[in-house]
């Protein structure tokens, strides 16, 4: 995938001496492997005024981070889905392409960090609570009928398989490292496999949506867009907004299997998977993503 940059423009709980809110550019590189040194990764942050906040100052601040690293991502990962129109200009003037994503994992972990550590000593600091995400209401949509697996299955891995898993056979995929989210070694980690006799095709077309979590659970009926909207869902939510329907959970049996899912989950740190096969029997996996829930804001 080449190197993948997590990009924040917002603004923090920071007055300036106008009394106005203080805004802050945050790049930093992504998290792709279970091998990656989150102490390594390269980091980049600047404040500037509510007046500085158009693409313009972004696209500098693109352009200087790049000019420390004398190279460029191949993709850049942004969550705040109220700005994607100025970080999708300031990316494409720059010569970089920006992905709509909530698998911002690094960058979370950084922004948590500031908050508790950075801000609060910085003069003109207001406690309270963190500026929401707007996004629009959540439609669920149907995967499209070439890609729905045959057979699929909820299982788990304790947290210490997952220490090899740049030996694993895989096409398509992306991971980080457990130790950066608290889970221990024994920790059971739960995922979703699901088998298809088109399993590359599937697992190409995931490649490109930006995976954030798989859950399991019950959702508004006026946000499906068909199908029985009072089943129990395995659901897979990608970029900034968009949600998919993985599976109808049918029947008691069904449904529990799917609470013990979200509880292990729970239990895990939110961290959890996504799995394509073959088949039961196949060795490789076409597509494996390892990833964390998370509360964005």
């Amino acid at each position: 995938m080449g190197t993948v940059w997590e990009l924040d423009f917002y603004s923090r709980p920071i007055l300036d001496e106008r009394q106005k809110k203080r805004w802050e550019i945050l790049i930093c590189e992504g998290l792709q492997s279970v091998d990656d040194d989150p102490e390594a990764l390269f980091r980049y942050s600047k404040y500037v005024s509510n007046s500085e906040v158009n693409s313009e100052e972004l696209k500098a601040a693109l352009e200087e981070a790049m000019a420390q690293t004398d190279s460029s991502p191949t993709r850049v990962r942004f969550f705040r889905y109220q700005m994607q129109n100025m970080i999708q200009r300031a990316c494409e003037e720059s010569g970089l392409l920006p992905f709509p994503s909530r698998r911002t994992l690094a960058l979370q972990q950084w922004l948590e960090d500031r908050q508790k550590n950075v801000y609060p000593a910085e003069p003109g600091y207001q406690a309270g609570a963190s500026p929401s995400i707007a996004k629009p209401l959540e439609v669920v949509n149907p995967l499209p009928d070439a890609l729905v697996g045959q057979k699929w299955a909820l299982v788990t891995l304790p947290a210490k398989d997952f220490a090899d898993m740049e030996d694993w056979d895989i096409g398509f995929g992306e991971s980080f490292p457990l130790e950066m989210t608290g889970v221990s070694a024994d920790t059971p980690i739960p995922g979703f496999i699901v088998y298809s006799s088109r399993a590359a095709a599937l697992a190409a077309w995931m490649s490109g949506l930006e995976m954030s979590c798989v859950k399991a659970g019950r959702e508004e009926a006026s946000n499906y867009v068909s199908g029985n909207s009072d089943a129990a869902r395995l659901l897979l939510e990608t970029g900034t907004s968009e949600t998919w329907l993985l599976a109808d959970l049918v029947g008691a049996d069904i449904q529990a299997e799917g609470q013990r899912f979200e509880a292990a989950k729970q239990a895990a740190n939110n961290v959890h998977f996504i799995a394509v096969q073959k088949s039961p029997e196949a060795e490789n996996f076409d597509g494996f993503w390892l990833m964390q829930a998370r509360e964005f804001g």
